[in-house]
């Protein structure tokens, strides 16, 4: 009596968790291409109810320590425009088992890469949110998440890479005995994708597979060890090519 009553505490208990919206954003690093303005980003809501999505966007500004810090984009002083990324709508109303999609723009210098994090977050809707919804169905949206017991909406947070106008990739390639060596010469980021070192006798027996960003100017490199092998996916924009190294 006591596991079935357990049992179903552990049902209403996951019921609940699972009620509301719950929105997916699909992969989380998107790319801008030199010869594109903007990009579709779709939201989806696989939840019991409409989902009420903030849009935010920071841009990334990296040191030259590699440390970095995200801050609002700005308008240029004496400009019409503002100098970044913008998302058109920055407020989404996705239904239950619906989607919407939000148009990420640049507008403004290209001479260089620039990142941006892109945040999806879920709200509880009020007036100053601007979401084009009653007064009535605001309330009514707030009483049927306490009810529910939904107090904390999670979101979810993205980075966005613009490339220059002009994008060029140079990737050179150090592969001795003992150490791989990438460095990207190029003016662009390129992706290490699906990264895996395993024991060479048993594909099973790997470390957690990675993926890494190579920015302009910088390297990716590992040392090798007998009897491991490194596989992964090198992306240079639209081309990608499959590598394989024996230690």
């Amino acid at each position: 009596m006591k596991q079935l009553v357990a049992l179903i505490g552990v049902y209403l208990f996951c019921a609940m968790a699972q009620a509301g919206p719950q929105i997916n954003v699909g992969v989380v690093y998107d790319y801008l291409d030199g010869d594109k303005s903007t990009y579709m980003k779709r939201v989806y809501n696989g939840g019991t109810s409409t989902a009420f999505v903030k849009v935010h966007v920071l841009e990334i500004l990296y040191n030259e320590d590699g440390t970095y810090e995200e801050v609002p984009v700005q308008t240029p002083v004496g400009a019409v425009a503002r100098d970044g990324l913008m998302a058109s709508p920055a407020r989404l109303i996705i239904p239950a088992n619906g989607v919407q999609g939000t148009r990420l723009l640049f507008m403004g210098n290209r001479d260089k890469e620039r990142y941006f994090r892109v945040r999806f977050v879920p709200v509880v809707p009020e007036a100053e949110d601007e979401f084009a919804v009653s007064a009535q169905e605001r309330e009514g949206y707030k009483k049927e998440r306490l009810a529910a017991g939904l107090k904390v909406l999670a979101g979810f947070g993205t980075v966005f890479f613009v490339r220059p106008k002009d994008s060029r990739f140079e990737t050179v390639i150090d592969d001795s005995a003992s150490r791989y060596l990438l460095r990207n010469n190029g003016n662009t980021v390129v992706v290490i994708d699906e990264f895996k070192d395993c024991d060479a006798k048993k594909d099973n027996d790997c470390q957690p597979t990675t993926k890494h960003h190579v920015m302009a100017g910088r390297t990716f490199s590992f040392d090798k060890q007998a009897g491991r092998e490194y596989r992964f996916t090198l992306i240079e924009g639209a081309q990608e090519k499959a590598v394989e190294i024996k230690g």
